[in-house]
């Protein structure tokens, strides 16, 4: 997810742009700001490569303030939440976060997201660019008996990278005893924060949740941290993609099924068994049965990248597919993609070829993630 997740992609909006909390803080470090679904956020501050390969070997610090951050309330409260999503919410334990999806009746994503269980309600983190629709959703679904408290008075930070839990322990021993998809309130540098062991980098990590009045004191005591640096949306999306994580609005969408996406693993065998999600149907079958499409690694031979939306042919030159995200890939050295090909060209090792400005570059399907996960476990 984060998530909940990055596109570099600007924004053509012409409504006036929203600003995170650190907003004053981007500018003082340099940053370079474009328009992103509709917040003025940083792309960069000394370099895509530098802050990628700085996330992989120290601690990069990520502000990913503008993404929706709810309090969900009411009676059986994870049963609630399961007929919307095909995740097992009923089996997740106090103080454990899960990544799931909502669906539509077609068995398509409307947005992938993280679902943490607290005593007494669900806490949801959404994507940036869908978190209205996402909220408006999960209102209008659940009826009166439920409460979705948004929580614009919050900001959200992730710190990603090998060094992450060395800075954390710093500030709250606590967090070296943290598991992977585990959730706990920490004081960190005096100011008390809703922490998770998790992110969107491949990295170890955290994601913080904290007042939106005190973002910037936490931001400026991590970066006073000599492992830490500042990350911009251009390296968290070199980084998710050669961990071979789905980008939202990219890689899934409303007509993308969880099972054509290869997240099957997000549908535990009881809800496998049971249904009861929006799309069960179609998606349950695709699962017995498979896909007629898949999503796959992709590696173009040479140095040109195979963007998103590029046709990927056959050896014989039909169209088999289309690229969903791509670019370089600065631990890779070389250029990186994901898409979706026809199923019987999707195993590893396949030929393909990308048909970029009239011409036919060679490549192949490779197994995902590009870099191993370096998760805690």
């Amino acid at each position: 997810m984060e998530n909940q997740v990055s596109n570099t992609k600007p924004d053509t909006n012409d409504a006036p742009l929203k600003q995170t909390p650190l907003a004053a803080l981007h500018q003082e470090l340099g940053a370079r700001m474009v328009p992103f679904t509709g917040y003025n956020m940083p792309v960069q501050y000394q370099g895509i490569i530098a802050e990628h390969t700085h996330t992989r070997t120290q601690a990069g610090l990520f502000d990913v303030s503008h993404m929706g951050q709810a309090i969900l309330h009411g009676p059986d409260i994870e049963k609630a939440l399961e007929t919307l999503v095909p995740g097992d919410i009923a089996g997740l334990a106090e103080g454990r976060v899960r990544y799931t999806l909502l669906t539509n009746d077609a068995g398509g994503v409307l947005d992938d997201l993280m679902v943490t269980r607290h005593e007494d309600h669900l806490f949801l983190i959404v994507n940036a660019a869908c978190k209205d629709a996402d909220f408006a959703h999960i209102s209008a679904q659940l009826g009166k008996a439920y409460t979705l408290e948004i929580k614009a008075d919050l900001a959200l930070l992730a710190l990603q990278g090998p060094a992450a839990v060395t800075v954390l322990s710093r500030l709250a021993p606590e967090a070296a005893q943290m598991s992977f998809m585990s959730a706990q309130t920490l004081v960190l540098g005096g100011i008390e924060c809703d922490v998770t062991r998790s992110g969107y980098t491949g990295e170890d990590g955290f994601e913080i949740s904290v007042s939106a009045s005190r973002v910037e004191r936490l931001a400026r005591r991590l970066l006073d941290e000599p492992e830490v640096a500042p990350i911009g949306l251009g390296a968290r999306d070199s980084l998710r993609l050669e961990a071979g994580l789905c980008l939202y609005g990219s890689d899934i969408d409303t007509v993308t099924t969880p099972i054509e996406a290869g997240l099957n693993w997000t549908i535990s065998k009881r809800r496998r068994t049971e249904g009861g999600f929006p799309g069960a149907d179609i998606i349950l079958q695709q699962l017995a049965e498979g896909p007629q499409r898949k999503r796959v690694g992709l590696k173009p031979e040479g140095k040109a990248p195979a963007r998103a939306h590029t046709e990927i042919t056959d050896s014989a030159g039909k169209k088999i597919g289309e690229v969903t995200s791509g670019g370089f890939g600065p631990s890779v050295g070389g250029p990186v993609a994901m898409g979706y090909v026809e199923t019987a060209h999707a195993k590893p090792g396949t030929p393909v070829n990308f048909q970029v400005r009239g011409k036919a570059l060679p490549g192949e399907v490779v197994a995902l993630p590009f870099v191993p996960h370096q998760y805690f476990k």
